[in-house]
C-alpha cells in the first residue's frame, strides 16, 4: 500500500467501465478493487477500509442510492457517484443521502482523477483535525481513544459520533433528541448512560463535570478550549 495515494472501491454494473477506471487509477497509483453490483460492494467494505468509493447509480439489483443509505451508519468512505447525464434528480438525491460529489457519464477519466484527489486531500485535512487536545485531555477520533491522565479509554462508534459532534460544535446545547437523532436512538434513559459513560473517560470528578456538562431542562454541552 505504501506506493499507492489511496486504495478505491469501484463500484459499476458495466465490465468496460469498471476495466477502463481501474486500469487509468492504477495508471495514476492507486490501488483498485471493484464490484459489479451494492450487493457485491457491500460484502467488500465489510472486511476491506476504503478511502474512496467510485460508485455508479443505476444498476440492476439495489441501486447506488440503496447501497448508500442501507450502509451509511457504518459508512464514512467518501463517494463519488456515476451518474446519467441529466438526471439533475439523482444527483440532488445523492447529495442528500451522504455522497460527496457526482460525475455525469460519460466523464473524462482525468477529470474523475482530479475529483478523487480533491477529496482525498481534503478527508486527509479532516482527518488531521480529528486529533483535540485541552488541559490533560487527548482525543483522537481516528483511532477512538482518550487518553487521559497518560490512561488510555476506548470509545466505541457511538460515543465518537456523540463527542464529534459536539467538539465541531463548543458551547452548543445538544438536547437528548439532538442526540438521539445521530446515534439513531429514542430512548432517552440509554442516552444518558451513554453520556455518564463518556464522562468517566472524560472528567477527572464524573460527578461533577467540568467538560460535559448537563444542561438542566435542555441537553447536554461539551465545554472545550
Amino acid at each position: 500500500m505504501d506506493k499507492f495515494i489511496a486504495h478505491i472501491l469501484v463500484v459499476d454494473d458495466d465490465d468496460g467501465i469498471r476495466t477502463l477506471v481501474k486500469r487509468y487509477l492504477n495508471e495514476n497509483n492507486y490501488l483498485v478493487t471493484t464490484a459489479n453490483s451494492a450487493e457485491d460492494a457491500s460484502e467488500k467494505i465489510k472486511i476491506i477500509k476504503f478511502d474512496l468509493i467510485v460508485l455508479d447509480i443505476m444498476m440492476p439489483g439495489k441501486n447506488g442510492l440503496e447501497f448508500i443509505q442501507e450502509n451509511k451508519k457504518i459508512l464514512e468512505t467518501p463517494i463519488i457517484l456515476l451518474t446519467a447525464k441529466g438526471e439533475a434528480q439523482e444527483r440532488i438525491e445523492g447529495l442528500e443521502v451522504g455522497a460527496d460529489d457526482y460525475l455525469p457519464k460519460p466523464f473524462e477519466p482525468k477529470e474523475l482523477i482530479l475529483r478523487i484527489k480533491n477529496i482525498i486531500v481534503k478527508t486527509k485535512k479532516n482527518n488531521q483535525n480529528r486529533i483535540i487536545n485541552f488541559e490533560n485531555i487527548k482525543i483522537d477520533l481516528n483511532k477512538q481513544l482518550i487518553l487521559k491522565n497518560n490512561t488510555e479509554y476506548k470509545i466505541n462508534n457511538t460515543e465518537k459520533i456523540i463527542l464529534e459532534k459536539m467538539i465541531n460544535n463548543p458551547g452548543k446545547t445538544f438536547s437528548r433528541e439532538d442526540i438521539g437523532l445521530f446515534i439513531d436512538l429514542d430512548k432517552e434513559r440509554s442516552i444518558d448512560v451513554i453520556i455518564t459513560r463518556l464522562r468517566k473517560k472524560l472528567e477527572d470528578d464524573p460527578k461533577n463535570p467540568k467538560f460535559l456538562q448537563t444542561i438542566r431542562g435542555a441537553g447536554y454541552v461539551l465545554w472545550i478550549k
